[in-house]
C-alpha cells in the first residue's frame, strides 16, 4: 500500500501550479466581479495539453488516468482559482467519456481534437427544469427526419453554454433517451444566463432548442442507450469534484490560517487562541480523510475496478469538509471575511457549487444506504 505519488503525478502537480500562478487573487477577483469567461486561463492549459490529460493518445492527448486529471483539477482549485477556474476545464476532462468509450473511431478523430487543442468548447445539456436529477424521465424530443434528427425542448443549469461551440445533449429519441455531440447552432438554440449566487467566471443557463438539424453522424452509439452512456462518466465526474472541492477547501484554511497569524488582537496573535485552532485543525483532517475517499476512488476507477460507492462518498465527503472548511474561513477573518478583497467569501459561495451538483448529498447517503447498506429504496 503506497500513498505517495507517482513522480508523474509531482510533476503534473507542479506544472499545473505554475500555470496558475500567472492567474493570482487580483485575475480571480476581478472575474467573480465582472463575469465572463476566463478565455485566457483555457488557453494557457489549452497551450500546455492539459486539456487532453485523460483522453486518448491517439486523438491529441495525454492518455492518463482520472488519477491524474483530479491531481490537476485540484491543484487548480487549491490555487485560489476555485470552481471559477476548475469549472472553466472541468468539461474537458470528464464530460466526453461517453464518444471515448461509445464512439466510432471516425467521431473520435473529429470531436475530440479540437477540444483538447482548445479549439472548440463544449456544454453537457442534461438536466431539465422539470425533471431535475430524475434522468429517465427528460423531456427534450429529438424527431428523425431522413438522416437527421431535430431536437426541440428546454434545460436548464448547462455551464460554458454561452461560449460553448459544441453540445453533448441527451435527447428523448422513438427508441428511447438518445446522446449526441453536435454543434450548437444559434439560429436554433437561445441560451438565456442564469443570475447566480458564485462562479461568476463560468456560465449557467436556460437553454431552447427550437428544431436544432442534429446529423445522424453526431449520434453517439445506438438510439435508446445515452442514458447508459453517460452513467460511463458519472463516476469520474464526482472523483473530479471531489478532488476539486478539496482543493478549494485547502486554499482556505491556508488563507485562513495565514491570517490568524497575522491578525493582532488582544496583544497576542488571533491564531494563538485555540477557539480559532481547533476548527481550523478540525477542518484540515476532513479534507485529508475526504482526499484519501477520492485518491482511492479514482485508483479503482483506473483499475477498471468497481467505485460507485467510493466515488459518490468522495463527492459528499469533500462538499461537507470543503463548505464547513470555507465557512470556518470567513469566520475566522471575522468581519474581513464579508469583504470580496479577502477572498474568502467568494470560496464560501463556490463552495456550494461542489455541494449541490452534480448530485445532492441527500441522494448520495440514498446511494450507499440501498447499494452498500442493502436498506429499501426511500424515492
Amino acid at each position: 500500500m503506497d500513498f505517495a505519488f507517482t513522480p508523474e503525478q509531482e510533476r503534473i502537480r507542479e506544472a499545473i501550479e505554475k500555470v496558475c500562478a500567472r492567474f493570482g487573487d487580483d485575475y480571480w477577483l476581478k472575474r467573480d466581479k465582472e463575469g465572463g469567461f476566463p478565455e485566457d486561463f483555457h488557453q494557457a492549459l489549452a497551450r500546455d495539453g492539459w486539456l487532453g490529460v485523460a483522453m486518448p493518445e491517439a486523438c491529441g492527448g495525454s492518455g492518463l488516468g482520472i488519477t491524474e486529471a483530479a491531481v490537476m483539477m485540484q491543484a487548480i482549485a487549491e490555487s485560489g482559482a476555485g470552481f471559477s477556474g476548475a469549472s472553466a476545464v472541468h468539461m474537458n476532462i470528464f464530460g466526453l467519456n461517453p464518444v471515448v468509450v461509445f464512439g466510432t473511431e471516425e467521431q473520435k478523430k473529429r470531436m475530440l481534437p479540437p477540444l483538447i487543442a482548445g479549439k472548440e468548447r463544449a456544454c453537457f445539456a442534461v438536466t431539465e427544469p422539470n425533471t431535475g436529477l430524475n434522468t429517465r424521465n427528460l423531456k427534450v424530443k429529438a424527431e428523425k427526419k431522413g438522416g437527421k434528427y431535430y431536437v426541440s425542448g428546454q434545460k436548464v443549469w448547462i455551464s460554458t453554454a454561452q461560449v460553448a461551440e459544441k453540445v453533448l445533449l441527451l435527447a428523448r429519441a422513438e427508441a428511447g433517451i438518445t446522446l449526441f455531440y453536435t454543434d450548437v447552432d444559434r439560429k436554433y438554440v437561445e441560451v438565456r444566463e442564469i443570475d447566480k449566487m458564485g462562479r461568476h467566471a463560468v456560465d449557467s443557463n436556460q437553454v431552447f432548442f427550437d428544431g436544432l438539424p442534429v446529423p445522424e453522424a453526431d449520434r453517439i452509439g445506438e438510439e435508446g442507450k445515452g442514458f447508459a452512456y453517460i452513467l460511463h462518466g458519472m463516476n469520474p465526474e464526482r472523483i473530479l469534484i471531489a478532488a476539486e472541492l478539496v482543493g478549494l477547501g485547502r486554499c482556505a484554511v491556508r488563507r485562513a490560517a495565514a491570517y490568524a497569524k497575522e491578525r493582532i488582537v488582544f496583544d497576542r496573535p488571533l491564531g494563538q487562541n485555540q477557539a480559532i485552532q481547533h476548527p481550523l485543525a478540525a477542518n484540515w483532517a476532513a479534507l485529508e480523510a475526504a482526499n484519501l475517499m477520492t485518491l482511492k476512488a479514482a485508483w479503482l476507477y483506473d483499475a477498471k475496478q468497481s467505485c460507485g460507492a467510493e466515488a459518490n462518498a468522495a463527492k459528499y465527503l469533500a462538499g461537507e469538509a470543503c463548505f464547513d472548511a470555507c465557512q470556518q474561513a470567513v469566520m475566522t477573518h471575522g468581519g474581513f471575511g464579508y469583504a470580496k478583497e479577502y477572498h474568502v467569501e467568494r470560496y464560501l459561495r463556490e463552495s456550494l457549487v461542489g455541494r449541490i451538483a452534480p448530485v445532492t448529498p441527500q441522494l448520495i447517503l440514498c446511494y450507499i444506504a440501498e447499494r452498500v447498506l442493502g436498506l429499501p429504496k426511500s424515492y
